[in-house]
């Protein structure tokens, strides 16, 4: 069996799980530079490959697969809780894309190291009779969960679910939860202070990376946005398959202790046309009152708050405050009023 480990709170190798999807994102153990892809002192990145191939294959090949055990440490001392059972891959990602070679620079060098992403399976209970089992080099006994059967025999899938209990976030859900992603927050507050419509652009390259398919973003005219700061296009499907799909944008910069209230998203919804949806891109959080009703009436509003931006940035490098400042200085400091990111 494999067993892999961590303490979900590396912010330059930021493993995930994604509870809803059951999809973790997990970095291999090349994490300084100074060695090959593979030439790690476990050979951690060698096992990934080798494993993520044989998924790729046929049940004779998915039969070389062993379990993989995932852990996460718990913060006190050796303490790890069992977060389940995952095989290579996901169900909505391709052979090109769940197993990727990515680039880092740390100490002026530039170095590769493995983003992996595996789907824990609907198999909350390992029981000791098929730990025995796998001991015994019989891993594929009657005693193995039954989603872990179906996949080495057919391939498919049968992630482990877990719905919100409720669709409003808290404010603490949406701030960040140490000092490290406060800074990171108040670098950004700090940049756009003196011109707080610039954050527009900011705005508008977050909400990029938190959706990947947009097809094109323009930003309006400040002073004239008929309660809309960027309207954009959202590409569904691929190729001549696709649609686009309208949308408006609204940023706040504002301080951590300013919540995007009801007034603010009133706004924002009051502008949205038939078959439109709406991003509030906010350096803070949205007020409780202003979620609920925002769920409870069902607007298509997809809130992204400073949590969110903390983790966004993470993901694509910006790990610290003097990280993201340089990424600012770099991208905005001569940004105007007018911004298309397209797509097409």
């Amino acid at each position: 069996m494999v067993v892999l480990t961590s303490s979900l709170n590396d912010p330059d190798w930021p493993d995930a799980l994604d509870k809803e999807t059951g999809v973790l994102t997990y970095y291999g153990d090349n994490k300084r530079p100074g060695r090959a892809l593979h030439d790690t002192p476990r050979n951690g990145n060698e096992l990934l490959s080798r494993v993520f191939e044989n998924a790729h294959g046929d049940s004779e090949t998915r039969r070389r697969v062993p379990p993989i055990l995932i852990f996460a440490n718990t913060g006190e001392w050796r303490d790890v809780v069992f977060l389940g059972l995952a095989i290579p891959g996901a169900v909505d990602l391709g052979s090109l894309e769940d197993l990727v070679a990515v680039w880092k620079q740390s100490d002026g060098k530039r170095f590769q190291n493995y983003r992996a992403r595996l789907t824990i399976l609907d198999a909350s209970v390992i029981t000791r009779d098929w730990i025995r089992d796998i001991l015994a080099r019989q891993p594929h006994s009657p005693n193995a969960p039954k989603a872990w059967l179906e996949w080495v025999r057919k391939g498919r899938f049968k992630p482990l679910l877990a719905n919100r209990s409720q669709e409003y976030r808290t404010k603490s859900e949406q701030i960040p939860s140490d000092s490290e992603g406060a800074s990171v927050i108040h670098a950004v507050q700090e940049f756009f202070a003196a011109k707080p419509h610039r954050f527009e652009n900011c705005a508008a390259v977050l909400a990029r990376l938190m959706l990947p398919d947009i097809a094109s973003l323009d930003l309006t005219r400040p002073s004239r946005d008929g309660g809309r700061d960027a309207v954009g296009l959202f590409r569904i499907g691929r190729g001549p398959a696709s649609i686009l799909v309208d949308f408006a944008l609204e940023a706040k910069c504002y301080g951590l202790s300013n919540s995007v209230g009801v007034r603010e998203m009133s706004r924002l919804i009051s502008r949205l046309r038939h078959r439109q949806f709406g991003i509030i891109v906010t350096t803070s959080y949205l007020d409780l009152q202003a979620y609920k009703e925002v769920k409870e009436d069902r607007h298509p509003i997809l809130v992204i708050a400073a949590s969110d931006i903390v983790e966004l940035l993470k993901l694509n490098g910006h790990t610290n405050a003097a990280a993201v400042h340089a990424w600012l200085e770099r991208e905005f400091s001569q940004a105007d009023n007018v911004i298309d990111v397209d797509n097409s």
